[in-house]
């Protein structure tokens, strides 16, 4: 008996431990995927990450967008200002 209250006891520790890896380690991944996206949109937009803002450079003509202007819902933004791959030379 005393051997199977020892086996619910350890079942108990592991099963805390893992809820205290969960619990620390689940706001770590959104930060980073929230970053990833972020800086993905800023890339697809032909930018440059620097700091806080997304500066595009085109032409003589250089746009920084802040994180909240590119990125809505964990998804890029399609304002059609961007820019993104929608001219004739982009597709040869």
């Amino acid at each position: 008996m005393k051997e199977a209250a020892g086996e619910a006891n350890l079942t108990v520790v592991a099963i805390i431990l893992i809820a205290v890896v969960v619990a620390v380690a689940t706001p770590l991944i959104n930060s980073l995927m929230k970053s990833a996206t972020w800086k993905s949109c800023c890339t697809d937009m032909g930018g440059v990450v620097k700091g806080s803002t997304c500066e595009v450079t085109s032409g003589d003509t250089t746009n920084s967008y802040s994180k909240d202007s590119l990125v809505t819902d964990g998804k890029c933004n399609d304002n059609p200002n961007y820019g993104r791959g929608t001219s004739t030379d982009d597709h040869g």
